[in-house]
């Protein structure tokens, strides 16, 4: 009797491979991306689809691993379950732990309590989320049919992860990608909220065939950059705080939403131990408010003499 065994590739790939009764694996029968499974196991999908639509829950078993989450199945259905749905992870507020690797292989073997957040038979992936399932079933509908694009609605951070933060909005969880969450540029999510923290956010778009909500924290303020040359003009000197050193220089911010960078090369020997925090006396090089743009320098025209 064969039975289904998988290996790990790396962080994004796996294989499905098959073991007869003795344990002798064969080679692999195709490597494929995460998410997806071999059609020698073919999926349920009227199971699958009328999971999905029912907003139901479903108990499956973990039978594998990588750094992107966890591999689950039954007789029916294979899918994946993204470690930043995994209560355990979610939980500590730390997805990129150097044990990540051992929580993940923790589950391994364990039957988890999921709900289905993405069906996708023309890309054949199915993928699940722990964290979902503790709203209950039925919950998505209910939160769908209230959601508007354009909305200021109230959630809570339930997960912070490098490209964003998700907000849980009542049973469904939205996500407020980096790029939503300043007018100003942003080093980490976790600098501008908190894991369980409550915050309002406006809802951007909705697509309920992907269990998708995108949701933005900026656009709930004004944008700075659009009155910027009423307040700041190219060789005014002002003062600002260093945010952070990158190779090739330094940014600083004059105010919230407002960061300029300055160039390695307008920082003068001897300066060129600045640390983040520093509050310094800048000049105004160039601005372009509609690429939201500045450039500062350090070389200051007393200072050059």
């Amino acid at each position: 009797m064969k039975t289904k065994d998988f290996v790990q590739i790396d962080d994004n790939w796996w294989a499905s491979v098959l073991a007869d009764e003795k344990g002798q694996a064969s080679k692999p029968e195709e490597i494929l991306p995460i998410g997806q499974k071999k059609d020698s196991f073919p999926t349920n999908w009227e199971k699958a689809q009328k999971l999905y639509k029912s907003d139901a829950l479903i108990s499956l078993q973990v039978i594998g691993h990588n750094r992107g989450g966890v591999l689950v199945e039954d007789d029916d259905l294979s899918g994946f379950v993204p470690y930043s749905h995994l209560l355990k992870l979610s939980d500590s507020g730390s997805n990129d732990s150097a044990n990540r690797d051992e929580a993940l292989a923790s589950y391994c073997g364990e039957t988890l309590n999921l709900k289905l957040i993405e069906c996708a038979p023309e890309e054949d992936r199915l993928i699940f989320s722990e964290r979902a399932a503790q709203a209950g079933a039925g919950k998505r509908q209910e939160v769908f049919s209230t959601l508007r694009s354009g909305a200021v609605i109230e959630g809570e951070v339930s997960n912070i992860t490098d490209f964003g933060v998700f907000v849980d909005i009542g049973g469904v969880e939205g996500l407020v990608h980096k790029s939503e969450l300043s007018w100003g540029r942003v080093g980490h999510p976790s600098e501008i909220v908190q894991l369980k923290e409550k915050i309002r956010v406006q809802v951007l778009d909705i697509s309920l065939e992907r269990n998708r909500v995108a949701l933005s924290l900026k656009q709930l303020f004004d944008n700075p950059w659009e009155k910027i040359q009423d307040k700041y003009q190219p060789g005014q000197s002002v003062f600002a705080e260093i945010t952070a050193i990158v190779s090739f220089g330094a940014f600083a911010r004059l105010e919230e939403g407002i960061e300029g960078l300055i160039h390695s090369s307008e920082i003068p020997l001897g300066r060129e131990g600045l640390q983040k925090g520093d509050e310094i006396k800048l000049r105004i090089l160039q601005l372009d408010a509609k690429k939201q743009r500045m450039s500062l320098s350090l070389m200051l025209e007393e200072e050059n003499g």
